[in-house]
């Protein structure tokens, strides 16, 4: 499959969630997905603000993205955050030279490897929900090409998260963006589960944890909520 028919594939695949009842935490992780296999990138995260304005990681490549998307949370302070607040795009092509900007993030991005950032607002005209950002282990900016597919992505999602606004009061889409935040956190809680009954890490323990999910067509969510309630895991733990 070329990278065209690829991201033709990525945009039917975001244009399905536009649908009642879409599952939030799945149309994120989907794009951090497309975004790793279209873009040269080594990485790819999303935050996400709710109502109060307050920011958590809706979604991650891996642990160690997310650890350092939280990082950014808890210095309130980084690429990701600027982009939001903004609504630009926010480029950092080599964090060793631009360090001064974000110290404590640039150090610790560094620490894992990477030398630069593309943030990438979720944005729809005025709305701004959150951020997309992609890390590489090289420096310098990514091409325009590659940036604009990048955003192009960014903005096709950001329509599946307030679409319904457009029929519902804005309540509606608060409690949406809030109940995919709390969503989360159960998802964090059913790896921790996962990966400590398994003998896992925390990557295989959501991608087991995933897999099941659409296995047997239930969401994320849900199966999420039974491992932390207590359900048995062993077939979610069995290997496929």
């Amino acid at each position: 499959m070329d990278r065209y028919e690829g991201l033709a594939r990525a945009f039917v695949r975001l244009a399905d969630t536009l649908v009642a009842d879409f599952d939030v935490v799945e149309l994120a992780q989907q794009l951090v997905e497309n975004a790793m296999a279209l873009l040269p990138v080594d990485a790819a995260g999303i935050v996400l603000a709710d109502v109060h304005g307050r920011f958590q990681v809706l979604a991650s490549n891996s642990e160690q993205t997310r650890l350092l998307e939280l990082f950014q949370i808890q210095q309130n302070s980084g690429p990701c955050l600027l982009a939001h607040r903004t609504g630009e795009q926010v480029v950092v092509e080599d964090l060793r030279i631009d360090i001064a900007r974000w110290p404590e993030f640039a150090a610790r991005a560094i620490e894992y490897g990477f030398l630069s950032v593309h943030a990438l607002p979720l944005r729809l005209r005025n709305d701004r929900v959150g951020a997309l950002n992609l890390l590489r282990f090289d420096s310098g900016k990514m091409p325009d090409a590659d940036i604009a597919i990048g955003q192009a992505l960014a903005d096709v999602a950001t329509i599946g998260i307030v679409h319904q606004r457009i029929a519902s009061r804005s309540d509606v889409l608060n409690q949406q963006l809030q109940t995919a935040l709390n969503t989360r956190t159960v998802i964090e809680q059913a790896k921790g589960v996962l990966a400590e009954r398994g003998g896992v890490d925390m990557d295989a323990a959501f991608t087991v944890l995933r897999g099941y999910a659409r296995r047997n067509n239930r969401k994320l969510a849900d199966v999420a909520r039974a491992v932390v309630g207590g359900a048995d895991t062993t077939a979610i733990l069995e290997p496929d």
